[in-house]
């Protein structure tokens, strides 16, 4: 038997990769797998996501053959698209989508939602057909709800 756990609060979930059924993982997601799992960097070769996406694009690829597991913060909420199906996320909630998922970072359209959104300046547009993985709250999210409370020292 073997044990592991998360480097934070939220859950570790099984992922069956054989071929066919790759897995696109953020970069922090990929927690252990078995021998036949193969784990490579996967670059997201479109340019608004280099310039403008930061979490996503550098990512993990799971392929090969066996059971993955990947780690997320928070819960999990896990999505079937059909081809041509979009979805459109914050950057940071995206955990994990199969490879016939496209990812797109885009910027969030509008000067009041940018400067009165709060919910940053990007979003992730995926479009199906596959499974995509999201996770409720990021540990950049969860650092950000605890900074406001924190003492502010006077110097």
């Amino acid at each position: 038997m073997i044990a592991f756990g998360s480097s934070f609060p939220g859950r570790i979930i099984p992922l069956d990769i054989a071929p066919g059924r790759e897995m696109i993982l953020q970069k922090s997601a990929f927690l252990a797998s078995e021998a036949g799992v193969e784990l490579s960097i996967h670059f997201n070769k479109r340019l608004g996501t280099a310039f403008f996406g930061g979490e996503g694009f550098i990512m993990q690829k799971v392929a090969g053959m066996g059971t993955a597991f990947m780690e997320i913060d928070g819960d999990l909420m896990e999505y079937e698209l059909a081809p041509g199906q979009q979805i459109v996320v914050d950057t940071g909630n995206v955990a994990a989508f199969e490879t016939t998922v496209s990812m797109e970072i885009r910027q969030v359209p509008g000067i009041k939602n940018k400067l009165l959104g709060g919910e940053g300046l990007f979003n992730t547009l995926l479009t199906g057909p596959g499974k995509v993985f999201l996770q409720t709250m990021p540990i950049s999210g969860v650092a950000m709800s605890i900074y406001r409370y924190l003492p502010k020292t006077s110097g």
